[in-house]
C-alpha cells in the first residue's frame, strides 16, 4: 500500500474534497482521511442549494466558479447537479427594493439575473400565495444538489478516475514534522507521509491542535431542517425558493444602497429574530420538499452548550410561515433534522498555516455548499505555490 503522497486532506467534507479536486486536476498525489464511515454533518445536512446569488461580491466570485466546476463534472459523472435556477421572492415593498438595487449590482458584476413580476412568480411557482409576493428576482444560472448524494459520488469520481486515495472510519491523531514534510498517524494503524497536509475539519483541527482551537474565533451554528413526504407527481417546485427574510439576512443584499436603513426599521423583538428563522424552499427528486431554517449560535470551545434536542416550537413556527408563503399539497412530515457548521466571528473563514507543511482551513460556514470549489481552487494554488 502506498504510504507517501504529495498533499494529504484531513477531513472528507465539502471544503476538503473540493481541495482534493483541485490537487487532482494539477497531477498532484493525494490522500483523505475521513474519521467517519462516510463524510455527513454540515455537507450532507444541508438544503443543496448552490446559490452565489446570496453572496457578497468577494464569495460571488468564488460561488460562480463552483457553478463551473460542478457543471464540468456533472458532464463527467452524474453528482445529482440540476441547473433549475433560484428565485428570491419578496414580500414587501422594502424587500422589493432590494431585489430591484441587487438586480442592478448583479447587471454590473455581469451575473444574469432577471426581475419577476407577482403575476409571473405566481405563475411560475405553484401554490405561491399571491398575497404574499409582490415581486422575484431569478437566477437562472444556479444549481441544486441533493447533499446527501453528491458528497459521495465526487467522491466515486475523484477515487475511480482521478486516483483519489480514500481512507475512511479512520481519525487522524498526529501531524509530525518529518525531514521530507509530515508524517501523518491515524488510528487502525494508519501512517502516511507527504510534502504537505490540509486539516479541512474542525473537530480534526480541535484534536490535532488544541491550544491553536481554543484561540480560535469559530463558532457553531444549530440548525434546524425538515423535508415533507412526496408531494403527488403532478407537483413541481423548480430549483431553490429564498423568501423575504432570506432577502433580508443574505450577504448579497448588504451590498445594497437601502439595506442598513431597511434592517434599522425591524422589529427586533420577534421569534424569528430569537431564532435566526429565514424560510428557504427545495424540492429533493424523491418529489419532497426541504423547509427551514434556523440558526442558533455558540462559540465552538462551547459547543456542547447547543441542545442536541430539536425544538419543536421552532419547527411549528417554521411550518406555519412556510404555509403563509407556498402551498404544498402535503405539510406532512418525513425526516427532520439538526444540523451544525463551524463558521468565523471576525472572518470569512479561519486559515492557519502552522509551519509552511500543515494548512488549517476551516470554517467556511454557510458557504460551503456554494463556495467551497471555487475557494478550493484558489488555495490549493496558493499552498502548493502554482
Amino acid at each position: 500500500m502506498r504510504t507517501k503522497y504529495d498533499l494529504i486532506i484531513i477531513g472528507g467534507g465539502v471544503l476538503g474534497t473540493f481541495h482534493v479536486y483541485h490537487a487532482l486536476q494539477l497531477g498532484l498525489s493525494v490522500a483523505i482521511i475521513e474519521k467517519d464511515k462516510a463524510p455527513r454533518s454540515a455537507t450532507t445536512q444541508n438544503f443543496g442549494q448552490v446559490v452565489p446569488s446570496g453572496m457578497n461580491s468577494k464569495w460571488q466570485k468564488y460561488g460562480r466558479t463552483s457553478l463551473e466546476i460542478y457543471k464540468t463534472i456533472q458532464s463527467d459523472f452524474d453528482i445529482s447537479v440540476r441547473q433549475n435556477g433560484t428565485i428570491y421572492i419578496a414580500s414587501n415593498q422594502e424587500e422589493v427594493q432590494l431585489i430591484e438595487e441587487l438586480h442592478k449590482l448583479n447587471q454590473e458584476n455581469s451575473y444574469s439575473s432577471r426581475l419577476l413580476t407577482k403575476e409571473e412568480c405566481v405563475a411560475q411557482y405553484s401554490g405561491l400565495n399571491p398575497k404574499y409576493a409582490r415581486a422575484g428576482l431569478y437566477f437562472p444560472e444556479e444549481v441544486t444538489v441533493e447533499p446527501r448524494q453528491m458528497i459521495h459520488r465526487l467522491q466515486e469520481y475523484l477515487v475511480n478516475q482521478k486516483g483519489l486515495k480514500l481512507y475512511t472510519g479512520v481519525t487522524a491523531l498526529e501531524c509530525k514534522r518529518i525531514a521530507e514534510g509530515v508524517r501523518v498517524s491515524a488510528t487502525k494503524g494508519v501512517q502516511i507521509e507527504a510534502t504537505k497536509v490540509i486539516i479541512c475539519n474542525g473537530k480534526d483541527f480541535k484534536t490535532l491542535y488544541p491550544e491553536h482551537f481554543e484561540q480560535s474565533d469559530l463558532e457553531v451554528v444549530k440548525l434546524q431542517m425538515m423535508q415533507t413526504k412526496p408531494q403527488p407527481k403532478t407537483y413541481t417546485l423548480k430549483g431553490s425558493i429564498l423568501t423575504g427574510w432570506s432577502i433580508r439576512r443574505y450577504e448579497a443584499f448588504t451590498e445594497c444602497p437601502s439595506f442598513k436603513e431597511i434592517k434599522a426599521n425591524e422589529d427586533q423583538n420577534t421569534l424569528q429574530k430569537e431564532w435566526g428563522v429565514h424560510i428557504l424552499f427545495k424540492q429533493a427528486v424523491d418529489g419532497s420538499v426541504i423547509l427551514g431554517d434556523s440558526h442558533e449560535y455558540a462559540a465552538a470551545k462551547d459547543a456542547d452548550d447547543l441542545s442536541f434536542d430539536h425544538d419543536i416550537a421552532i419547527d411549528e413556527f417554521m411550518i406555519e410561515e412556510c404555509k403563509k408563503i407556498i402551498a404544498l399539497p402535503t405539510y406532512e412530515l418525513q425526516h427532520k433534522w439538526i444540523g451544525y457548521y463551524a463558521q468565523c466571528k471576525k472572518q470569512d473563514v479561519y486559515l492557519k498555516t502552522i509551519d509552511d507543511h500543515v494548512h488549517i482551513v476551516t470554517g467556511i460556514g454557510g458557504k460551503g455548499m456554494t463556495g467551497s470549489a471555487g475557494f478550493a481552487k484558489e488555495h490549493i494554488q496558493k499552498i502548493i505555490n502554482k
